[in-house]
């Protein structure tokens, strides 16, 4: 069973009529999150090579484009913030990726960046959209390296949050530990919890108003991870696409403009890697949010914003 509302046909579903929504715009009072009035938010979905992708759509279609894409074991919604007060001036289409949020689950287990990326690229074609910035967080970030070298005529510019070719192994451990660990539960007050310690920025009301984004309950009764868990490849070839990692020599094809947002806790991108991936880039910058690790936009979301908008103004 979900616990969050979402278009369950081809139809576009008003989410600014949800408790959802009122639940989002408490969240973003109490952070000091400004946003326009009459805003235009829709829960949608889509078929794509074969596969439904549900995606939520911020503002008018008139407006500059957006694309956003979530990190591992998140959805669209990890944006909802951002995407609020935003949505006045950008047109934001905030992807729920393959096998995460309300998307469907890859019947061929490939959940690497080479499929991502081109999952993306079938959303910019099929949504007709001539250019975007592409803003991708962690695995989002991955995905957006992966679409900048494997689609390079697309007219896109592009913002990395967290993430670069040479990231922390010990950062990335402590990841995947949480996650392994946090993947069932009895009861939701337990996985607030245990979010409230591996992520310590946030407010326990922040989290208990977004844990419906990242749990569905299961018919025995329990509360699991809204996250195909079982990516296994299906192949040797699936297999060497998802290890085919963008590298550090690639960032010099990576010519359009790129901003490169990290978390200054980060324990996974370190300042000197954050550095050495923005001197390679042709045309790279980089910015530091304070009072935030790997999460930024969820850890500082007003830091995230003002470093956002330098960038999209400028």
């Amino acid at each position: 069973m979900y616990l969050n509302e979402f278009s369950d046909t081809d139809k576009p579903l008003d989410m600014t009529l949800s408790k959802e929504y009122e639940s989002l715009l408490a969240s973003a009072q109490d952070l000091g999150i400004v946003h326009g009035s009459n805003i235009r938010y829709s829960s949608r979905n889509i078929i794509l090579r074969h596969q439904r992708f549900h995606f939520l759509e911020w503002g008018q279609p008139t407006n500059p484009t957006l694309v956003l894409l979530h990190g591992g074991n998140q959805s669209a919604h990890s944006w909802d913030l951002v995407s609020l007060h935003l949505a006045d001036r950008y047109h934001i289409i905030a992807l729920d990726q393959r096998g995460h949020g309300d998307s469907e689950w890859s019947r061929d287990a490939d959940y690497s960046s080479s499929a991502m990326a081109a999952d993306v690229n079938a959303l910019v074609n099929e949504l007709a959209i001539r250019e975007a910035t592409v803003i991708g967080h962690s695995m989002g970030g991955m995905n957006a390296m992966r679409i900048a070298l494997d689609f390079p005529d697309l007219n896109l510019c592009f913002v990395l949050v967290d993430i670069a070719p040479e990231m922390s192994s010990e950062g990335a451990k402590s990841i995947r530990k949480f996650v392994t660990e946090n993947r069932e539960f009895d009861d939701l007050q337990d996985f607030v919890t245990s979010v409230q310690k591996y992520d310590p920025y946030r407010s326990a009301e922040h989290i208990q108003r977004t844990v419906k984004y990242n749990l569905l309950q299961r018919a025995d009764g329990k509360f699991v991870s809204k996250r195909d868990h079982g990516q296994r490849l299906a192949s040797t070839e699936q297999q060497r696409l998802n290890s085919d990692r963008f590298q550090l020599s690639d960032a010099k094809k990576m010519t359009n403009s790129t901003l490169l947002i990290r978390g200054a806790d980060s324990n996974i991108l370190t300042q000197d890697a954050a550095h050495r991936f923005c001197e390679a880039l042709p045309n790279g910058t980089l910015a530091t949010v304070s009072d935030s690790g790997h999460n930024v936009h969820g850890q500082n979301t007003l830091g995230f914003i003002e470093a956002l908008t330098n960038f999209l103004e400028t």
